[in-house]
């Protein structure tokens, strides 16, 4: 019960992009179209998982009986630049179409904060393996939620009467204060 509670918190409660706010250049850069925002969330779901699970053995069978706990950041970024690397390559080489529409922020995956706060999460809350796991893999997937709901809004907005004043990132921004409002009805849920 205690894990079904942390997935259903870190995907909805404490979705890491609505209500922690970690992630927001892909979000608002890659979300203009449903399937570039669906395979950023596949990458970043993946790449959080992995990277959490790496770095999570890495803290606590290196890091720590090392005593060089504060140079986690640095292995992470390491660990988190490594993985995307591999995702990079994996994407060119099955999806040219998904790789050139990422773009520029296929390799920002890299720097992406969302991931890099994930991995530290799971150090800050001390959480054991298979927490890391689930809470990586359901904190990703609430930002793979919220970067394709919002990639839905902003297909419908483009075909939609906006005035002039609020097209483009204006009511890019209502639209992602609107979404995090929506997901602060979640609040309350798992106490």
């Amino acid at each position: 019960m205690d894990l079904l509670l942390l997935t259903f918190g870190a995907i909805f409660v404490n979705n890491i992009l609505l209500a922690q706010y970690l992630g927001n250049c892909p979000f608002c850069g890659v979300s203009k179209k449903l399937g570039t925002a669906s395979g950023m969330g596949a990458a970043v779901t993946f790449v959080a998982t992995v990277a959490s699970a790496l770095t999570w053995a890495v803290y606590h069978y290196l890091l720590l009986p090392l005593g060089l706990e504060y140079l986690k950041t640095l292995v992470f970024i390491l660990v988190i630049a490594a993985l995307v690397q591999f995702v990079e390559i994996f994407i060119k080489k099955q999806s040219k179409a998904l790789y050139d529409s990422l773009g520029i922020f296929l390799p920002l995956i890299t720097t992406n904060c969302a991931v890099m706060g994930i991995a530290l999460l799971n150090i800050k809350h001390g959480f054991g393996f298979i927490e890391t796991l689930v809470f990586s893999a359901a904190s990703a997937s609430g930002f793979a939620l919220a970067i394709i709901l919002f990639a839905c809004v902003r297909e419908r907005l483009f075909i939609s009467p906006v005035p002039i004043a609020m097209r483009g990132t204006a009511i890019a921004l209502v639209t992602a204060g609107v979404m995090s409002l929506a997901f602060m009805g979640f609040v309350g849920m798992t106490n």
